[in-house]
């Protein structure tokens, strides 16, 4: 079984990415699935009648206004890094988590390394499936790379609030 980084643990993913078969029909794993928005769209459904945890994964150009109505099904919100340049996800989970209120798993798939953690950490992400040439345990110490944060983000307010607190 696969693993990945939720909230600062390695773990099994016990989510299945499903696709739809040629004919275009879906056919749901007993467990727990992850499906990509345009399967989410077309199978909505079906996959709300599916007595498991359901996720939807974004690809970098699809944004959280995409999921934004259907947040109350979603166990799960994964977001595609396909290049390390690549930023658009960071805007999509600070805006799933601080416009939308999502409250529920969010993760970094694709191109995802320790010096990446960090900073996804600090917009909302709490789990991550790091790449495949990577190793996880090292990856894992990305999390805690910097002791202050200075700024304001997803998981804390700026400093300065924090002293007058």
């Amino acid at each position: 079984m696969p693993k990945l980084i939720k909230d600062g643990v390695i773990v099994d993913d016990t989510y299945t990415l499903v696709a739809e078969s040629d004919d275009g029909s879906l056919v749901l794993p007993s467990g727990p699935v992850l499906v990509k928005l345009p399967t989410w769209r077309k199978h909505r459904e079906s996959l709300l009648q599916h007595s498991h945890a359901r996720g939807v994964q974004l690809a970098p150009d699809e944004f959280a206004e995409a999921v934004a109505p259907d947040l109350a099904h979603l166990d799960l919100i994964a977001i595609e890094f396909p290049a390390f340049a690549d930023g658009r996800g960071y805007s999509t989970a600070t805006l799933l988590r601080n416009r939308h209120g999502y409250t529920g798993e969010l993760r970094a798939v694709g191109d995802v390394f320790k010096d990446t953690l960090f900073f996804q950490q600090r917009c909302g992400f709490n789990a991550f499936t790091v790449r495949a040439d990577k190793d996880i345990s090292d990856a894992l110490a990305g999390l805690s790379t910097f002791s202050v944060r200075y700024q304001g983000a997803v998981d804390t307010t700026p400093l300065f609030r924090q002293r007058l607190a």
